[in-house]
């Protein structure tokens, strides 16, 4: 199978240089009374750490959802349903040479990508299913090539519908 590049813009859509280091961005988000709140995580380097703090908030406010950009590389999108986690990575021939993305798939017991692999979503691409985001659009987004792992993250927060919160907590840090 052939793989088509796309080029990416001189300019992404936050205004960085399209070969400017990128670092990991994570947020939480869950609904209360008044709708969708967000927050950063604090730690997204390691796959045990965005676990707790999603545990932590979901059992706090009976739900939430962590979204996790890893460099220009790939989106983690996470989520407590009951007692069971839930997760998906954009990309899982990342887990080659990731240790965020092996510790994913290591705990999701997914098989190991090999070498010449085609980049593929893996893990539970349904879980947004029940928010209105069902796999195949997850699958869409994770599959753009013309997105960069924060910009598909912000496409999920705007589809989900706290993708304003998400612009001002990514951009502005509030």
């Amino acid at each position: 199978m052939t793989q088509l590049l796309v080029a990416r813009p001189l300019w992404c859509h936050y205004g960085r240089m399209a070969d400017e280091s990128v670092s990991d961005f994570g947020i939480i988000a869950w609904r209360d009374e008044s709708g969708w709140n967000v927050s950063q995580l604090t730690d997204t380097d390691l796959l045990g750490s965005i676990m707790d703090q999603l545990i932590e908030r979901s059992r706090q406010f009976g739900g939430a959802i962590a979204l996790v950009s890893v460099a220009e590389d790939f989106f983690i999108v996470a989520r407590e349903i009951g007692t069971e986690m839930k997760m998906m990575i954009s990309d899982a021939t990342f887990g080659l040479d990731n240790e965020l993305a092996i510790d994913l798939l290591e705990m999701m017991d997914l098989p190991f990508p090999e070498e010449d692999d085609d980049s593929q979503p893996g893990g539970d691409v349904d879980l947004l299913t029940d928010l209105g985001i069902n796999y195949l659009e997850l699958e869409a987004i994770a599959s753009d090539d013309e997105l960069y792992p924060d910009e598909a993250i912000e496409a999920i927060a705007k589809r989900l519908g706290f993708g304003d919160q998400f612009i001002d907590l990514y951009e502005n840090g509030e």
